[in-house]
């Protein structure tokens, strides 16, 4: 029977990703940039409220979500996750990229891989 071997360093970083994690965003956080997007299991009511909810909070920092009006860049493909997503990380973005800034009453999700495609570039 043949036995599997993980080495020293990075069975502990396993253990403790495990145990919490906030410390795998945490790394993320001190390699780069992240994004919010929103959550592909969220549903269709709660995407159009995530809408509403960054882009009024947008509006009153002087920013607005233009890019997923039609013809904005992030309009295509139109979806509501899409457009979602796009204003979720506005949002996250406009407020000092916190965690809590992400949380959307669960729909939002952090991400270390930029969402960006095409024209549609998420800051």
């Amino acid at each position: 029977m043949a036995r599997s071997t993980v080495s020293l360093p990075v069975f502990c970083l396993l253990l403790l990703l495990s145990f919490d994690s906030r410390i795998l965003l945490e790394l993320a956080k001190g390699q780069g940039k992240t994004w919010c997007v929103a959550k592909p299991s969220t549903d269709d009511a709660t995407l159009a409220s995530d809408i509403n909810s960054a882009c009024n909070d947008l509006g009153s920092l002087g920013l607005n979500c233009s890019q997923i009006q039609p013809n904005g860049a992030c309009f295509e493909p139109d979806t509501l996750i899409n457009h979602a997503s796009v204003a979720m990380n506005s949002y996250y973005q406009a407020y000092g990229r916190q965690e809590h800034q992400c949380h959307f009453s669960g729909s939002g999700l952090i991400t270390i891989s930029d969402p960006s495609y095409g024209n549609c570039q998420y800051v």
